[in-house]
């Protein structure tokens, strides 16, 4: 084993032993290279004055090289900020920007110890290197029924991960905590487990009340306090787009200090959170009260960064730095929350008004960009191929039953003609079925 990976290990051993014994052999191998080409450019930046022939870039005019038909549409940055290599755990300022808005976000974080954000390539590059960090074959990543497909592919068919289910919804359609709470207990044999935490929920819009998510602590707790090792994930790509009597912070906020056992991760971006999606900006953060233990994971964080993207592109941080630190920044992103608040009312209006009798239920929504129908008579699938070829409206089938429809993308005036004429569509498929 490389020596920069065995001390990062003894970091890990002598001060968090418990998140040492979370680590995927491939967690453990992975460090960051303190010597080559990347270091010595580093040092080269800081001390050459005469000539730098260190990193591969090419430089004009003592800046870098670059075509005017590229920089005639981003003349109001200079390219030193967009066209040189980001570092690989990114732009520093958006690092520190970011851990700033965290705590503006999530209050209760300011007396918790959690690490610096590192950069990633938007949230699925974030899960990826969780996957990366975390998971071995066989261990048990525990989600809930109704998730992310992704999941599957991260951790399932990228690591060979076992994916373990519990229903999202109890019986009085709140947050199952009591599933969570058992399927985490049955990784008592392995001593290990992966809980992926996705609020607000994709397919679903749902967000627990903070009753509900002093449940999902509380079973946390009682895995870690049984022995399982448990590296908890929170998936917040949509958060803050809260629009009822809903938790108001990220679970990483209670879960960075709740036990010795309990790694807390967090990964959010600005891929959702402020309108970016092909920007591709995310971070991945650790909770944690040692900060040898912060800087070891960073630091293998970075070096699985290096290993398979090198650094995220510049720009988009450059991009994502302005729009953190303008003074426009939260009236405009006020007013896109208030747009995307008023579609999500509109809908639970028209479905709780009566107009389309029984023909479909709906999943518990509150925040996010999606809700789920749940069909009766007729499967999904062929409602959405129906939809499609006959009223040219796409929609997503998950499972026999649910339709997941994204008001994010559909403007609030044409939210009566969309609902009315999935409607219809069902009551095409059941006719055809008389």
């Amino acid at each position: 084993m490389n020596p920069l990976a065995q001390q990062l290990n003894e970091t890990l051993q002598a001060e968090s032993p418990n998140v040492y014994a979370m680590l995927s052999d491939l967690g453990k191998a992975i460090y960051f290279p303190k010597e080559g080409i990347l270091s010595q450019s580093a040092e080269a930046k800081t001390k050459a004055t005469k000539f730098n022939a260190t990193i591969g870039i090419a430089t004009e005019g003592g800046q870098p090289m670059h075509l005017k038909v590229i920089q005639d549409t981003l003349s109001a940055y200079n390219p030193k900020d967009i066209y040189e290599y980001a570092p690989p755990g990114g732009k520093p300022e958006l690092r520190a920007a970011w851990r700033t808005k965290m705590i503006k976000d999530n209050p209760s974080l300011e007396s918790k110890g959690f690490g610096t954000p590192v950069v990633t390539n938007a949230l699925t590059h974030g899960l990826s290197i969780v996957a990366d960090l975390f998971a071995n074959a066989g261990d048990a990543v525990i989600i809930p029924n109704k998730n992310w497909e992704n999941y599957e592919l991260t951790f399932g068919i990228r690591r060979g991960a076992e994916i373990v289910e519990y229903p999202l919804y109890n019986d009085q359609t709140r947050f199952n905590s009591a599933g969570l709470r058992e399927a985490l207990l049955a990784q008592k044999d392995k001593g290990k487990a992966i809980v992926v935490l996705n609020f607000p929920n994709n397919p679903t819009g749902y967000t627990p009340g903070p009753q509900e998510g002093e449940e999902i602590i509380a079973a946390i707790r009682d895995g870690a306090e049984a022995g399982i090792n448990v590296v908890v994930v929170t998936d917040d790509a949509y958060f803050g787009l809260f629009f009822e009597d809903s938790l108001q912070e990220s679970l990483f906020s209670k879960l960075a200090d709740l036990h010795p056992r309990v790694l807390a991760v967090k990964v959010d971006g600005a891929t959702k959170e402020e309108y970016v999606w092909g920007f591709r900006v995310g971070f991945i953060t650790y909770g944690s009260t040692s900060a040898p233990t912060l800087n070891a994971l960073e630091q293998k964080t970075i070096g699985i960064i290096r290993a398979t993207i090198s650094s995220g592109p510049h720009p988009s941080q450059t991009f994502v730095l302005r729009a953190l630190t303008s003074p426009e920044f939260e009236a405009q992103k006020a007013e896109k929350y208030d747009i995307m608040k008023r579609r999500a009312n509109r809908v639970k209006s028209l479905l709780d008004s009566g107009r389309y009798g029984d023909v479909w239920g709906y999943y518990p929504f509150n925040s996010g960009y999606f809700m789920c129908l749940t069909l009766s008579g007729v499967t999904a699938e062929s409602v959405r191929v129906h939809l499609l070829n006959q009223y040219g409206i796409g929609t997503i089938a998950l499972g026999e039953t649910d339709l997941r429809v994204a008001f994010s993308c559909i403007e609030e005036e044409n939210l009566e003609e969309l609902f009315d004429t999935i409607f219809k569509a069902v009551n095409d498929l059941i006719a055809q079925k008389v």
